[in-house]
């Protein structure tokens, strides 16, 4: 497309366009066959937790943000952040679920689903592909505040991935976190 002075002008994607084209880096997805590929899942890690990111979820990981912190909340609900104009609560699940503070190269802020129904957390690492192909036949052992949004679990190469539902999760931290203020 031209301007009036015949210079190209460059057309921005729809952001929900720009976020779909995510291609995996070369490499990550080897380990799964074909048809795995097609329905690969994606998960993240936190403290000794892999959790799922529900099919059909929008996510993103953002390497630079400036949380806001908000007066008389708990220490696990550290604020906001302002995301293309929405603001966006943010959780320190490891801390809710009080883990140990492993050391970690570096902070990851994963943010599940958008408009108001976005939650940003913490993660260890970035996400990756998870297999669901083999089902566990029971849970491990799980925080009891995490164990009410585990749907159910599979293994994969000695790793466990949980089926989480974030959403009952976060919903569960929002009522707290208005209990306590």
């Amino acid at each position: 497309m031209n301007d009036k002075a015949g210079r190209t002008v460059r057309r921005w994607l729809e952001p929900t366009t720009a976020l779909n084209r995510f291609k995996p880096p070369p490499g990550i997805m080897r380990g799964l066959a074909a048809t795995e590929r097609q329905r690969a899942r994606y998960g993240f890690w936190i403290g000794d937790f892999g959790l799922l990111i529900n099919q059909n979820t929008t996510s993103e990981v953002l390497e630079r943000w400036v949380v806001y912190p908000l007066p008389n909340v708990s220490s696990w609900f550290l604020g906001l952040i302002n995301l293309r104009g929405n603001l966006v609560p943010v959780f320190d699940v490891k801390r809710f679920l009080q883990l140990e503070e492993g050391s970690r190269e570096k902070r990851w802020l994963l943010i599940l689903d958008q408009g108001a129904g976005a939650v940003g957390l913490f993660i260890d690492g970035l996400p990756q592909p998870a297999s669901t192909r083999h089902a566990l036949p029971r849970l491990p052992p799980l925080p009891a505040v995490l164990r009410l949004h585990i749907a159910g679990g599979y293994m994969q190469d000695d790793r466990t991935w949980l089926e989480f539902d974030h959403r009952s999760f976060f919903q569960s931290l929002g009522e707290q976190a208005a209990g306590m203020s």
